[in-house]
């Protein structure tokens, strides 16, 4: 009997998702998953092999990602130990002198930040830390809207690194061109009204940083655990704060701070190369640090080396998730979703089936680019012979991609919105859980609804 490797690879996921919700174990569950997606595709005698060359793969075709992200480790390492960060803390924080106003300055920073969802999570997570635990705000509470103003915001905008690689993948399909534009970008605009996920993400974001949105589950564990003990973080996620210069914040000088990051983000926007950016960055803290003595040229590297090190337990669990998503792509999990899902669709619940399969697809891999690039050429062609509105198609992909890159555990911008934070991945994860699940469960019945009406 030939085994189905597409319900294996199902097989596989669930194990891991359940596994990790119910241990709070990620990256042990995910290794295993992994191995046994590899001793699958290639038996016994050569799933190491098998395995070993998946992650040499993904090491190579991923280096970009591991390298800004280490680089971001190295710059916030020299933004703490220079008291930068302190300073920024402490100006800001004459204004951000309650809860809802620190939420709200998060909140509002997380939109102007919308290049791209990386820049958003790391620099704001940099931003924002000291002040929020000033205010006695849980940690998951930080990373909740750190994630929730990532992908979110980046999709609604025409101008960021997601609308880029979404309005070039549409442009290429038929019924997309059939709708008389006359560019990739007029194209994704015409979706951007009915990004239902993304627009209901930020308005019970919005809704919980003015307080009208109750806390749910683990996000009220999480409050109740500061008003009792005072602790941001739990003992769980100790290991990820051990940051220098504790005492004496106010110190700090705020354009040690200001400028670099200034700098990054500008730069960022002008030439759309967050690497670059980073480097560029890490010259002015030089620039600005060891000549005045702030830092010794030991200190500097010291800290940028710890802070190098402060990223690698985020990116092993990346670099094991991309192994994953390798193998089980190979294994043909998302084309054995799509044969699954493809006899129960009609036009009008068309654009609210493909948010569920895309959605499906990207919280079970952890690609929301790779899910999207998988199923464009599929839900297009599918969609048209149906007589599905592309626009709605359009808008349910990028839905659908967005809410793998907020919803999933082992998804990067979930991992580096944890790091950033300084907490366990799982605890961020399952702390923004309910809030999730109301906006995608919102997202359906509106799809649902456009889906008849459009």
């Amino acid at each position: 009997m030939t085994l189905n490797l597409g319900l294996c690879a199902c097989i596989i996921t669930l194990g891991i998702i359940v596994g990790a919700v119910l241990t709070r174990r990620c990256i042990e569950f995910m290794v295993l998953g992994s191995l046994a997606a590899a001793l699958l595709l290639y038996g016994p005698s050569g799933f190491l092999a098998g395995w070993g060359t998946s992650l040499q793969d993904m090491l190579s075709e991923n280096v970009w990602v591991m390298l800004v992200c280490l680089l971001f480790g190295g710059l916030i390492g020299l933004l703490t130990d220079s008291r930068g960060s302190f300073g920024f803390s402490h100006y800001i924080s004459r204004f951000c002198n309650t809860q809802r106003r620190t939420l709200l300055t998060t909140f509002a920073m997380g939109i102007l930040i919308f290049v791209d969802d990386y820049l958003n999570v790391l620099s704001i997570g940099a931003c924002m830390k000291k002040i929020s635990d000033r205010q006695k705000l849980p940690r998951e509470t930080l990373a909740y809207l750190l994630d929730s103003t990532g992908a979110p915001v980046c999709v609604l905008l025409p101008f960021s690194t997601w609308a880029a690689f979404y309005a070039s993948l549409f442009y290429q399909q038929d019924s997309v061109r059939a709708l008389g534009v006359h560019s990739a970008m007029q194209a994704y605009t015409m979706a951007i009204p009915y990004l239902f996920y993304p627009i209901i993400t930020l308005i019970i974001v919005f809704l919980f940083c003015m307080g009208w949105m109750p806390k749910l589950g683990p996000m009220k564990k999480a409050y109740d655990r500061v008003e009792k003990t005072g602790q941001v973080y739990s003992e769980r996620s100790r290991k990820y704060n051990h940051e220098a210069f504790e005492e004496d914040e106010t110190e700090g000088n705020i354009f040690n701070f200001i400028i670099p990051m200034g700098v990054l983000v500008v730069y960022a926007v002008i030439t759309n190369d967050i690497l670059s950016a980073v480097v560029l960055a890490l010259i002015i803290c030089f620039v600005l640090y060891v000549p005045r003595k702030l830092l010794t040229l030991d200190q500097f590297f010291a800290s940028f080396i710890r802070g190098l090190a402060d990223m690698l337990p985020t990116l092993t669990l990346l670099l094991v998730t991309f192994v994953l998503k390798d193998l089980s792509g190979k294994m043909g999990m998302t084309d054995y979703i799509i044969k699954i899902a493809k006899p129960y669709l009609f036009a009008e619940v068309f654009p609210a089936a493909t948010f569920i399969l895309g959605a499906l697809l990207a919280f079970t891999t952890g690609s929301d680019w790779g899910m999207s690039s998988i199923i464009t050429p599929i839900v297009f062609p599918l969609g048209a012979a149906l007589g599905a509105n592309p626009v709605l198609i359009m808008a349910a992909v990028i839905s659908g991609g967005t809410f793998g890159s907020h919803a999933c555990f082992y998804a990067d911008a979930t991992l580096l919105a944890s790091q950033s934070s300084g907490i366990e991945n799982m605890e961020h994860a399952l702390s923004q859980l309910p809030y999730v699940i109301i906006s995608a469960a919102l997202s359906i019945l509106c799809f649902a609804v456009c889906g008849f009406l459009i």
